[in-house]
């Protein structure tokens, strides 16, 4: 096996993706063109996109560290809605674009159409949080379109072996269709709530946090095989075990949920910047496939299959918003009555991703009877139009329109104030802790090491007050922020003294590596208070 092209891959997507974030422009999107530039450079590797790997090794670690970061709270409050787009619009957009593509292609089976609309239903799980983010859409909304993502590529990708299964000639009547969709759906959820309490458990009674992080590395790949090996959705049991462990990751200790964040937040952003730049180095691969088709004809496709996977999240979105409201007077009371703008929003942040190319992919070659798949080369060629098109159209007008509709961000002052308030109160019952347990002779200390305690507690409950205080004139910091700039600059004096006396043969390498780690952790949790 030829590594050189994986290693170029790697490197140079996480180059593009490092030099975008310094940019106005979502990084999804600067890989993406970056993969389209370099896919007809002389000499580039071809990339193919390998269904074999995206799903079972790319989409389950994607998915585990999104849905680590989502609140399981939130999303419970969110559930009509997540539900409503993961799985209702999904199923809708799979029928009415495949009904629209299947009238606008001539001789284009009806049956290989909902492939396509099966394949390009599912907006993708990093390009919209990502864009979400970065735009500052308001808490709700992004909850919303991460509960969707999180949730639709089961919901699709059941759809599309029903699809495929009747388009090759299997039996796939109606009963059939809605017995596989519940038998995944359901199977899913059921292996993700048989392992999470087991695997969280070995998480918390493991004590070296090196082996509960080559657990944390492996539990993704471990639910999605054994769901998908027992016939059912291996998305949606990733996402169930993720999103207890999250929700329990509090009761795993500190050096494993450091370790485990710097591990995690490195492969997510590997594999993240390597599958948007493969979007875009797949243009020869799909062009080449393309054949006697004439150009003119086949952006015509392009363009109609687009406007309807775009139409077709607005058909849905704002019925979907207002009709429960109509239907149910106890969603009227319990809700605020919503605007226009926020649904737009949703409806416009339907970028598609790298699930919808690698599904695609996966097409069968040949049907029963053995001949070729009808129009599998257009199918791939739409769907990486789509895929392209809503990333580089909506995602990059996607600020500008968030801008335009003025909604309301996130609310600092009040988080902070809310912040600020848990702190005091968690303040509180520490030190009556620490009163209590001093109170016991065999807890006795000297008095200036009791008073350190105090001061430590004392330092956490006015940090988050003095951020909605004044500021230092000159730095425009406040009294928090320039104490922790004050520690980091003394520990870093430290690390410069034990490395020197490393260096002068004082203490060794081993002690070192001691020293500093101590040092590193210091400095990591004042880095984590101040973001």
């Amino acid at each position: 096996m030829d590594v050189l092209p994986l290693l170029l891959l790697v490197a140079g997507s996480t180059a593009v993706a490092g030099a975008a974030r310094r940019t106005a422009v979502p990084a999804p999107l600067v890989l993406v063109t970056a993969g389209l530039l370099v896919s007809y450079i002389p000499g580039v590797p071809a990339y193919t996109l390998d269904p074999e790997i995206v799903l079972p090794m790319v989409l389950p670690p994607l998915l585990h560290t999104a849905a680590m970061d989502s609140s399981y709270l939130d999303l419970r409050a969110q559930v009509r809605s997540v539900a409503l787009l993961s799985v209702g619009y999904t199923l809708f957009a799979t029928l009415v674009v495949g009904w629209a593509v299947h009238l606008i292609v001539p001789d284009l089976p009806l049956t290989a159409a909902l492939v396509l609309g099966a394949v390009v239903a599912p907006p993708d799980a990093v390009a919209a949080t990502a864009v979400a983010r970065r735009v500052g859409l308001p808490s709700r909304i992004t909850t919303i379109l991460q509960g969707e993502s999180l949730v639709n590529d089961a919901t699709a990708i059941t759809a599309y072996r029903v699809a495929v299964a009747a388009a090759v000639g299997e039996s796939a009547g109606l009963l059939h269709a809605g017995t596989e969709f519940l038998v995944a759906s359901l199977g899913g959820v059921a292996v993700g709530l048989v392992l999470m309490v087991p695997l969280h458990r070995l998480r918390t009674h493991l004590h070296e946090p090196l082996f509960k992080n080559t657990l944390s590395l492996l539990i993704p790949f471990a639910a999605y095989a054994l769901a998908e090996y027992a016939g059912a959705s291996g998305v949606l049991a990733v996402v169930v075990v993720a999103l207890y462990l999250g929700h329990h990751s509090w009761q795993v200790d500190f050096a494993t949920r450091l370790q485990e964040d710097a591990v995690w937040k490195m492969v997510a952003f590997v594999l993240e910047s390597a599958v948007f730049a493969l979007i875009g180095l797949q243009l020869p691969l799909v062009v080449g496939g393309l054949g006697d088709y004439h150009v003119g004809e086949v952006l015509w496709y392009a363009l109609a299959v687009f406007l309807v996977v775009v139409a077709t999240r607005f058909v849905w979105t704002y019925p979907a918003v207002y009709l429960p409201r109509l239907a149910s007077r106890r969603i009227r009371s319990r809700e605020p009555d919503p605007t226009w703008k926020g649904p737009f929003a949703v409806a416009w942040a339907g970028m598609r991703g790298v699930v919808s190319l690698a599904v695609a992919f996966s097409i069968p070659h040949t049907v029963h009877e053995g001949g070729p798949f009808p129009y599998r080369n257009l199918i791939l060629f739409l769907t990486f139009t789509t895929v392209i098109g809503t990333l580089v159209v909506q995602g990059l007008t996607l600020p500008a329109l968030i801008r335009l509709l003025r909604l309301p961000g996130r609310d600092v002052r009040a988080e902070t104030l809310l912040e600020a308030q848990a702190q005091n109160a968690a303040s509180e019952a520490a030190e009556r802790r620490l009163d209590t347990l001093l109170a016991d002779p065999r807890n006795a200390l000297p008095e200036p090491l009791a008073d350190r305690l105090r001061s430590v507690l004392e330092r956490r409950r006015n940090a988050v007050w003095e951020r909605l205080g004044t500021v230092n004139p000159q730095t425009g910091e406040s009294v928090d922020d320039t104490y922790r700039r004050l520690a980091r600059s003394m520990i870093a004096s430290e690390r410069e003294v034990f490395v020197a006396l490393r260096d002068r043969r004082h203490i060794d390498d081993e002690m070192l590596r001691d020293l500093l780690r101590r040092l590193d952790l210091e400095e990591a949790a004042a880095y984590r208070e101040e973001g």
